[in-house]
């Protein structure tokens, strides 16, 4: 039998077995692929299965006794396609479709791999050969190899989750290196003020051997002696707090900087990608990571990473001073530093994982909080209070769960620590009493011995906690290279073309592109003249946003061109390309500020005489006046205060401001009612005149004054012409308006 375990649609190993055992197979007849597809003919929910073998294609709907067979035959074709979010697999013979099947795009990724068998079996029966096995596919966006039995791609996954390596703390030298001066200052600063806390202890020599223990023999103390180790244990004292205080202020006014360059870089370099990258992030997520990772960082840099330097700086320092006193004394001191290495090493590898686990926890709390917040209108109005509560008790519990398998680990290892030091002080206090006794060494030679091994184990313990640090700060450094390390699909170009005075025409040549593994534009050609208004039109998911998008350089084609004015606008600069056009959306976005900064977003400089006609061109002006305090009149988030209708003209405002030369309205009127559609109307007739337009329409009365209607259907250009030439012809346009036209008339008769 075949050596693959085909799996159907939701991977179901046993359903398969089953599917097997009831298939009416040949005995030398092999599966090659089966498939569970989930809808029938009439789009219901119904489940069918599909399996490949090396003879035919069977076919059984859940629940039926017979399976329909087809033998493969050198022409047959397995075709594929989906429109809308629904999927078809045609099987066609050399003159007809001989029947076909649906499914929604869950199954997309198992209907690929059927689809590579079936091509692979035909491609024997008409070549007699058997082409090599090959147990993975390819990924339908980027033609790589998928390993067996994977949906993800790891080429288009870009963040894969893999455990954070300490190593990636260096990465953070780019954001340092400008203040390399500063940092060598303070290590300077570090060191000196290590040295300096560690002539205390030394002192202690010459106070017990030549005060203190002879006074307790009859010996009078030496006045000038003590002043003078008195003062000199003052003056070490003091010198190493001001060292101590310039070194932490250097070094976090240094950290402060190169937290905040990398906040401005993250920030900067998002803002550059495209939307798709978007489209795969949470807000909350991405607010988190340039928020709370940076402050993690910067945190590290200012505190934590300045004491492991120091720990390191003091163990080294005394342990030469430990062993110019005395070797063996030293050796016997070094004990315990094998088992705290190696416990250091354990706890590490379990921590790896743990705090980016823990930061991606801290995501799902931040993601409810960025959805409920701005939504809280909707949350109100359906009474979901509730809800919403449990998906943040629920996400904080989580995040609690999290912690607390963390912190099992964390607080046994560092009391383990802790007892592993105090052993070690308890074995150099024996052999240290044991020298005593001997006369190798003295009495203060033994407490200067113990009073430096205080400071030894206390920074092995120091070094032992700041693994836990480390580890949150090379997790926080991962997520945030995470978004400098992506690339944005839409890349600036090399060498850009400048557009310095733009006719804004456009043509599309045999354009096609691809949201992920769904097709949606398939070879669309269109050439719309400069100062053409264009109609688009056509059922819901027929690609009239995605071709938008693709021509504002949202997305880039993935096949094919788009030129303005005949230059690829993959060789215009980005920002350069986009500032020539003017976009109206459906839902206008205004920003928080006032009314005269909203209408200026596009051009900050715009005088207020500037602002003031453009929104009197759109009809705003007359509403604006009635605010408090007209244009300064602060606008809430999102636009909170003002109506749909005031917004959209507050949007055609900022629109007519830049003064583009290609105009895209998306469904600018949809969401208003009829007097409001009026009034927005006229102030598109006065944002079109002379441009380039492409509108996009619900109701297709509002296209009349198009110069063109485009009719789209399933990513591709059915039909071009005028409304009256399109209506005469009685073809999808028609359709598409009288079928409007009738639901008007129910609506009309409803009411």
């Amino acid at each position: 039998m075949h050596k693959n375990h085909p799996v159907d649609a939701h991977g179901h190993q046993a359903d398969h077995d089953k599917t097997r055992a009831e298939l009416p197979l040949a005995p030398d007849e092999n599966v090659l692929s089966t498939l569970e597809v989930d809808l029938d003919a009439q789009l219901r929910f119904a489940k069918s299965t599909l399996v490949l073998t090396e003879q035919r294609l069977l076919s059984r709907e859940t629940g039926a006794d017979a399976w329909q067979s087809w033998p493969l035959r050198p022409d047959l074709q397995l075709r594929h396609h989906d429109h809308a979010g629904v999927g078809t697999l045609e099987l066609h013979d050399a003159d007809r479709r001989v029947t076909f099947w649906r499914f929604t795009l869950d199954a997309q990724v198992q209907v690929l791999r059927l689809l590579e068998q079936f091509e692979r079996r035909q491609l024997t029966l008409k070549t007699g050969q058997r082409p090599p096995e090959d147990d993975s596919t390819q990924c339908p966006t980027c033609k790589a190899q998928l390993p067996p039995d994977t949906d993800e791609c790891p080429v288009c996954t870009r963040e894969l989750q893999t455990p954070p390596s300490t190593w990636v703390l260096l990465r953070l030298w780019r954001f340092a290196k400008p203040y390399q001066g500063q940092l060598l200052a303070g290590f300077l600063l570090t060191l000196a003020s290590t040295a300096a806390t560690l002539v205390p202890p030394y002192l202690t020599i010459p106070l017990m051997d030549k005060v203190l223990i002879p006074f307790q023999t009859g010996h009078a103390i030496d006045p000038w002696l003590v002043a003078a180790l008195m003062g000199g244990l003052l003056a070490s004292a003091l010198l190493a707090w001001s060292l101590g205080w310039a070194r932490t202020y250097l070094l976090a006014l240094v950290s402060e900087r190169i937290s905040a360059d990398l906040r401005t870089t993250t920030f900067d370099h998002l803002l550059q990608l495209s939307l798709d990258y978007f489209g795969s992030k949470r807000t909350g997520d991405l607010m988190s990571r340039i928020g709370s990772e940076t402050d993690r960082i910067s945190v590290f840099l200012s505190l934590h990473a300045l004491d492991f330097a120091t720990d390191v700086l003091m163990i080294g320092m005394t342990a030469i001073i430990l062993f110019s006193i005395n070797p063996w004394l030293a050796l016997v001191t070094l004990i315990p530093l094998p088992f705290i290495a190696w416990m250091i090493h354990l706890v590490r590898e379990k921590l790896r994982t743990g705090f980016e686990k823990i930061d991606r926890v801290w995501g799902e709390v931040t993601n409810v909080l960025a959805d409920t917040i701005p939504g809280i209108r909707v949350v109100k109005a359906f009474a979901q209070e509730h809800r919403e509560s449990k998906r943040f008790h629920d996400a904080n519990a989580h995040n609690l769960d999290i912690n607390d398998k963390l912190n099992k680990t964390w607080s046994l290892f560092s009391p383990t620590v802790a007892l592993m030091t105090e052993i070690g002080l308890l074995v150099v206090w024996t052999f240290g009493i044991w020298l005593v006794s001997k006369q190798q060494i003295t009495v203060g030679v033994l407490t200067a011995f113990i009073a430096y091994i205080g400071r030894f184990y206390g920074r092995l313990d120091s070094m032992s906690r700041i693994v836990s640090v480390t580890q949150k700060a090379a997790a926080g450094a991962k997520r945030i290279f995470d978004i400098l390390d992506h690339v944005s699909s839409v890349p600036e170009p090399t060498n850009p073309v400048k557009l310095p005075a733009p006719q804004g025409g456009i043509t599309m040549e045999s354009i096609g592109f691809r949201y992920g593994s769904r097709s949606v534009i398939r070879g669309l050609n269109l050439d719309i003249r400069p100062g053409e208004m264009i109609g688009l039109v056509g059922h819901s998911g027929s690609g009239k946003s995605t071709l938008v998008n693709l021509i504002c350089r949202f997305y880039d084609v993935t096949d094919g061109a788009i030129k303005v004015d005949g230059v690829d606008i993959r060789r215009i600069g980005v920002s350069d390309f986009r500032k020539h056009i003017g976009l109206v959306l459906q839902e206008p976005f205004l920003f928080f500020g006032t009314i005269a900064e909203n209408i200026a977003y596009g051009k900050p400089e715009a005088t207020r005489e500037e602002i003031v006609a453009a929104a009197r061109a759109a009809h705003a002006h007359e509403f604006i006046l009635r605010l408090p305090q007209g244009y300064d009149s602060l606008v809430g988030e999102r636009g909170q205060g003002l109506s749909g209708g005031e917004r959209q003209r507050i949007s055609i405002a900022r629109a007519l401001l830049i003064n583009p030369r290609i105009l895209i309205l998306d469904e600018a009127t949809s969401s208003v009612d009829t007097e409001t559609e009026k009034e927005i109307q006229r102030a598109l007739d006065n944002l079109v005149k002379g441009r380039t337009t492409i509108a996009i329409a619900h109701r297709l009365s509002t296209l009349r004054k198009a110069d063109r209607l485009v009719v789209m259907d399933r990513g591709q250009v059915v039909e071009v012409g005028p409304h009256d030439e399109l209506m005469a012809k009685q073809g999808a346009y028609w359709r598409l308006y009288e079928a409007q036209a009738r639901k008007a008339e129910q609506d009309a008769l409803i009411d």
